[in-house]
């Protein structure tokens, strides 16, 4: 990978971060990279694996330039860096983490340190410290095949409910969680409060066979949490939905000028180009929730870089074959060098101030 491309998948995952959360850490950078698997940290923090770098997919030398170039970001964009405990999730007892192979101190700190936007107040600041050290909410799984618990020998079949522990699978009665009641995914406000009423609560996921990850179903909450957090969604939900109403309108208005002000400043870049293209790339690249490269906080402040990155993506994809090597089975970076020619040689004529017919 050369340094030029290392620099720029560090800096959109910082972005992509900030935007995000308003601040980031070490590992929001490689799980944004794609060096890290979310499946992957989940088994670190609950002490699974050893150290973190044992499942990082690169080798030591690129992994310490990520992080050189991670740091240098962070610096650049002013934000505040501030040392994160980091420690074991789940049940038991907790005992701190250990990032690196070799287990230096420079160096755990540098992964244990949060560089937080200096845009949040103090108060504002020491929250997301706080929520980014808490110990994460149980996760119990939704079944997809037929299992059975390791210690009762209870069939589970699936969509069956079953929590991990040291890797054996064990029932809800099993893991002392029968007790919770199931609060599925689709009531944000609902949820929300019964997760903060309930003293023990679980989150609930499934794995998503065409997606390749495991997505959020519910919760399971204490019954008398969930009660509490029903009664106060009927005394407020007139206002709920008046607040609604408004938050829908403000990010539709949002939208619509932010795809101007980037087909404008698409325009400047790239002044050949076609008018509707470059609105049409706009708005492909701003799409809200989409997590293109276009919805950065560099983006949407119309910086160059991002943008640039975005019309190269929209001219592989839509002017040369690049999507049909990607279905022949060719490798994602054989394919990009193939068409790298084609590509620069559009962007290179869009760039001219000469319009051609």
């Amino acid at each position: 990978m050369a340094k030029r491309e290392l620099a720029d998948r560090v800096t959109g995952a910082v972005e992509r971060s900030l935007e995000r959360q308003k601040y980031v850490s070490a590992v929001e950078v490689l799980l944004g990279m794609g060096l890290l698997s979310p499946a992957n940290l989940e088994r670190w923090r609950r002490g699974e694996v050893a150290r973190l770098e044992e499942v990082v997919h690169c080798n030591l030398s690129k992994l310490s330039e990520a992080m050189k170039l991670f740091r240098q970001c962070a610096k650049a964009r002013g934000l505040k860096p501030s040392e994160t405990i980091y420690m074991t999730w789940g049940r038991g007892r907790r005992r701190p983490l250990q990032f690196s192979v070799s287990g230096d101190p420079q160096i755990e700190r540098a992964y244990r340190t949060h560089y937080i936007s200096p845009e949040l107040s103090e108060r504002k600041q020491q929250r997301l410290l706080e929520k980014a050290s808490a110990p994460k909410d149980l996760v119990v799984f939704s079944t997809l095949r037929d299992s059975e618990c390791s210690e009762c020998g209870e069939p589970l079949p699936g969509g069956s409910f079953l929590t991990l522990e040291k890797s054996a699978a064990l029932c809800l009665g099993c893991a002392d969680l029968d007790h919770l009641v199931w609060l599925p995914r689709g009531e944000a406000a609902l949820t929300r409060r019964a997760a903060k009423y309930s003293e023990l609560r679980a989150v609930v996921v499934r794995f998503s066979r065409t997606r390749g990850r495991y997505e959020r179903q519910g919760i399971l909450a204490q019954p008398a949490a969930l009660e509490r957090a029903e009664q106060e969604c009927l005394e407020d939900e007139e206002a709920r939905a008046r607040r609604r109403d408004r938050d829908r309108e403000r990010r539709a208005a949002e939208d619509v000028s932010l795809v101007e002000r980037m087909t404008e400043r698409i325009l400047t870049l790239f002044p050949s180009c076609p008018a509707g293209e470059a609105r049409a790339m706009a708005a492909h690249t701003a799409e809200r929730g989409s997590g293109r490269v276009g919805r950065t906080a560099a983006a949407r402040a119309e910086q160059e870089l991002p943008l640039r990155l975005a019309v190269a993506a929209a001219v592989r994809h839509q002017h040369t074959n690049y999507d049909q090597l990607l279905a022949q089975g060719v490798d994602r970076s054989e394919a990009r060098a193939t068409v790298r020619d084609r590509v620069e040689a559009i962007l290179a004529k869009w760039a001219s101030s000469l319009r051609s017919g």
